[in-house]
């Protein structure tokens, strides 16, 4: 158990009957009351953010929820596979649940799961993935009246907008955070 003004961003309780990672911790000590928590939370099976209140000394259950570095193998339609790169486990999980991250996946790229309990919470993406340009608009000269970008469509098919120098087949660097370009490989 761990109480719950102890609690820190990045930390992983069950509240509920359901899993919460730790976005932001408030604390509020008004002088005849009792401290109040406010937790901003994600929840790690469906990943809605909320917040949620709590008096001071209230106690929640701490998770464990483990990391295991996997390789994305393939999609099989209806679900994406993955294998253990220490035991060649294999482990599918729905597209349904994925719909952000398969943006970003190739196939044999190594990925982070989390799991609780034996139970797969989703991937873990890093901050930034490389990818090619596949199909990219012609940049015209000084067409530069609206704006210095234009689109690109990168080889996960995900849309996104690059500097008018970005050529067919060049390698960028885009953030899993928003999905933007952020760089040249």
């Amino acid at each position: 158990m761990v109480i719950v003004n102890d609690l820190k961003p990045g930390t992983a309780f069950e509240y509920e009957g359901n899993i919460y990672q730790v976005l932001n911790v408030d604390h509020n000590k008004t002088a005849m009351r009792q401290m109040i928590i406010k937790v901003k939370v994600k929840n790690l099976r469906t990943g809605v953010i909320n917040e949620i209140s709590f008096t001071g000394g209230d106690k929640v259950e701490q998770a464990h929820v483990e990391r295991k570095t996997m390789q994305y193998l393939y999609d099989d339609g209806t679900s994406l596979v993955f294998m253990d790169n220490e035991t060649y486990d294999q482990i599918e999980i729905g597209k349904d649940r994925l719909e952000w991250e398969l943006k970003f996946l190739k196939p044999n790229a190594n990925v982070q799961i989390s799991m609780y309990e034996n139970e797969i919470l989703g991937v873990i993406l890093p901050d930034k993935v490389e990818l090619q340009i596949v199909e990219c608009e012609q940049a015209v000269k000084g067409d530069t009246a609206t704006s210095a970008s234009k689109n690109a469509v990168v080889e996960t098919g995900l849309e996104i907008k690059v500097p008018l120098f970005i050529q067919n087949g060049e390698m960028v660097v885009i953030s899993t955070a928003d999905g933007k370009y952020s760089g040249r490989a």
